[in-house]
């Protein structure tokens, strides 16, 4: 599959193909399997606890419609802070998204990298374009099912957030093996979004109950999601207006400026924040509420949601990489999810 990305993508697949094929080897190679590390004890007790709790995660994902995979059975530790490095870029004064195509897989609006150094080098190629650049550390990732993915040590949080998130994370990247639209990522992002976070609370709540440690603490983490969302989504609203304005370049950047200074100091973020960033916020959080009434629609019977958002990926898009998954939701609400 490599050889043939690399002879049919051009320049980018003789830079980006190589690595994502190396890194992706070394996981591979370096994989335990998940069920003779928690038997023999080979990891301490918590790690121990929660990789136990991982092939329970993934039966409570396939009752819940979500398509069996034979993805994390295995487990890597690595000395880094993060999985990959998630590169992204916009327009600087437009939120329009720099993509990457390829064949068999489609195209992308963001890529993942191994090493810290190649996706910095690659983002800093990207910043001399003059395109505004997001590098991201990322805990988890995803092949969508090209390949078998491991569960990565950096896909495990602290504390009693530990089996919430992993929770999560498992269910988020089940979707994507169970749901993927070629060149659609905002779509593929936002719905693996809310099926990962929704299901994780359900299993939270069915495995511990409501009052657990975990459950309340996954709860609040996803509160102060909302309300950091809320706000990352008014700079959003406030920079598309600005950008649409009449006003000169020069004074677009200045307003820009202070817009997005206002918002890293309000929200506390860790780097700095521009176009790309704001962008891949919002390829992972767009049509939320369009996604909830269409749960409502289906009668919260998780299978008959997700049976009928995979009809998507039969569907005719007017664009690629369409970033309005509220429109495209909407159809299928009035449709009424289908028959049970």
């Amino acid at each position: 599959m490599v050889l043939l990305m690399l002879t049919q993508a051009g320049c980018l697949a003789l830079e980006y193909l190589p690595q994502a094929a190396a890194g992706q080897n070394d996981l591979r190679r370096r994989a335990l399997d998940i069920d003779h590390l928690v038997s023999e004890g080979r990891v301490d007790g918590r790690m121990r606890k929660l990789l136990a709790q991982v092939s329970r995660i993934k039966a409570f994902g396939e009752r819940h419609g979500l398509a069996p995979t034979s993805n994390y059975t295995k487990y890597v530790r690595v000395d880094r802070s993060a999985a990959v490095w998630v590169v992204s870029a916009s327009a600087p004064l437009g939120f329009r998204s720099r993509s990457w195509s390829f064949p068999l897989v489609g195209s992308f609006t963001y890529l993942g990298w191994f090493k810290r150094d190649e996706a910095d080098r690659f983002g800093a190629k990207l910043a001399r374009e003059g395109l505004d650049v997001d590098v991201r550390g990322a805990g988890a990732y995803s092949t969508a099912g090209y390949f078998e993915d491991p569960i990565v040590s950096t896909m495990i949080a602290p504390g009693s957030l530990g089996l919430g998130e992993l929770a999560d994370t498992v269910l988020h990247e089940m979707t994507h093996s169970t749901i993927f639209v070629k060149h659609q990522s905002t779509l593929n992002e936002s719905v693996a979004m809310f099926v990962g976070s929704g299901l994780a609370t359900v299993y939270l709540e069915e495995t511990l109950g409501p009052d657990a440690a975990e459950t309340r603490t996954h709860a609040k983490y996803e509160q102060q999601g909302e309300e950091r969302g809320r706000k990352m989504k008014e700079a959003y609203d406030a920079l598309t207006a600005l950008y649409a304005s009449n006003e000169p370049d020069s004074e677009k950047l200045s307003e820009k400026a202070a817009i997005v200074t206002h918002l890293h100091d309000e929200i506390h973020f860790r780097r700095a924040i521009n176009n790309a960033t704001l962008i891949q916020y919002r390829t992972y959080h767009s049509g939320l509420e369009e996604l909830g009434e269409l749960l409502s629609a289906c009668d919260h019977d998780w299978p008959r949601f997700i049976r009928t958002v995979k009809r998507l990926e039969n569907a005719r898009f007017e664009h690629a990489q369409d970033s309005d998954v509220a429109g495209i939701i909407g159809p299928l609400i009035r449709a009424g999810c289908g028959r049970p």
